[in-house]
């Protein structure tokens, strides 16, 4: 897949998702770079897989930021889907920016949303209802950590309700199929870990995190908006490092008797290398071998399927060990269509 490919792959994904506008920045990123730049020549000839290294997303984000700031006029009419030439609109910007534009090539987009904790939390009432325990939740790829706010959200899931209802947030996706189990959720601990963590409480890095929120979705500015606020309010337990190293200290450490530990992702996996995979998996796998019905152990993951243009909800749990789908998602948490 080429560059010009690997764009038209993400427009027509972003179209899937309602996202016209960040479709059409794809499209006008496509024609409007060629080699007269710096972050023309790094995209053409781009070293990694286009879609696995989410090149497109890393691409768009900085284009959004200089329409967020107003510093580039001409890219008004584009992200406001309003008749423009796309192609002069993109070449003008990466002139007068491309060093600063190339910097965001550098490292995966941080689509960080608190929605998708939607999934997370209906994976966990099957998990409640199951088992009855409180939970200790393990997150890899936290970025700014805005899920580990899991426990302080409110949510409506097909009317099963969870959550404290004085909550700034209500998380409430349109939900397909019937609704997940009701149970009490009770959360003892929630961590996380990324290898490149966004500090929110730094108001260039806050300004970073929501440029990567796609044009379409202002819906997503208030709600990350209020998740920031919620966080340098009472901040979250957020660590640096690899995810491997991390899991493996973490089961490292006792489980706490009665409850269960879990570990969740969501739409992290392709940015993890292989032997980070690898690492991670051996880990649950071994840990699971010395699960209970007194100490189990659960995987939640919201990544994307075999082909990288749908998002599916996992969970595996063990003692048993067995995996269910329980359901695809939108990308950003705004539809869950349940099927457990």
């Amino acid at each position: 897949m080429n560059f010009d490919e690997a764009m038209e792959f993400q427009a027509v994904f972003c179209d899937g998702a309602g996202a016209p506008i960040t479709a059409r920045a794809c499209r006008a990123l496509a024609t409007g770079l060629d080699r007269t730049t710096v972050t023309g020549r790094r995209v053409l000839d781009w070293p990694g897989d286009y879609i696995a290294d989410a090149l497109p997303l890393r691409l768009v984000a900085p284009y959004h930021a200089l329409f967020r700031r107003g510093s580039v006029p001409a890219l008004n009419a584009l992200f406001a889907n309003e008749v423009a030439d796309d192609s002069a609109v993109v070449r003008a910007a990466t002139i007068v920016y491309d060093a600063w534009i190339s910097d965001w090539l550098d490292g995966p987009p941080q689509t960080n949303e608190p929605a998708r904790s939607a999934t997370f939390m209906a994976a966990l009432l099957v998990l409640a209802d199951k088992y009855a325990l409180p939970f200790e939740l393990l997150e890899i790829g936290s970025s700014a950590g805005l899920n580990l706010l899991i426990d302080r959200y409110r949510y409506d899931l097909g009317g099963a309700t969870s959550g404290p209802a004085t909550s700034p947030v209500l998380i409430k996706p349109e939900w397909r199929g019937p609704p997940p189990p009701v149970a009490p959720v009770r959360i003892d601990s929630v961590r996380g870990v990324d290898v490149a963590p966004i500090d929110v409480t730094d108001s260039e890095a806050a300004t970073r995190l929501m440029a990567y929120i796609w044009a379409d979705a202002p819906e997503r500015t208030q709600r990350v908006e209020t998740a920031i606020r919620m966080i340098v309010s009472q901040p979250h337990n957020l660590d640096q490092g690899d995810a491997a190293d991390w899991i493996e200290a973490r089961f490292a450490e006792p489980q706490a008797a009665g409850t269960v530990r879990v570990l969740m992702h969501s739409i992290v996996w392709q940015y993890l290398p292989a032997e980070t995979q690898s690492r991670v998996t051996d880990a649950m796998t071994a840990a699971g071998a010395l699960a209970t019905p007194d100490l189990p152990l659960a995987w939640i993951r919201m990544e994307p399927d075999a082909t990288r243009l749908a998002i599916d909800v996992h969970l595996r749990a063990w003692p048993d060990g067995d995996t269910t789908r329980l359901a695809g998602a939108h990308p950003h948490g705004a539809w869950i269509e349940w099927t457990a």
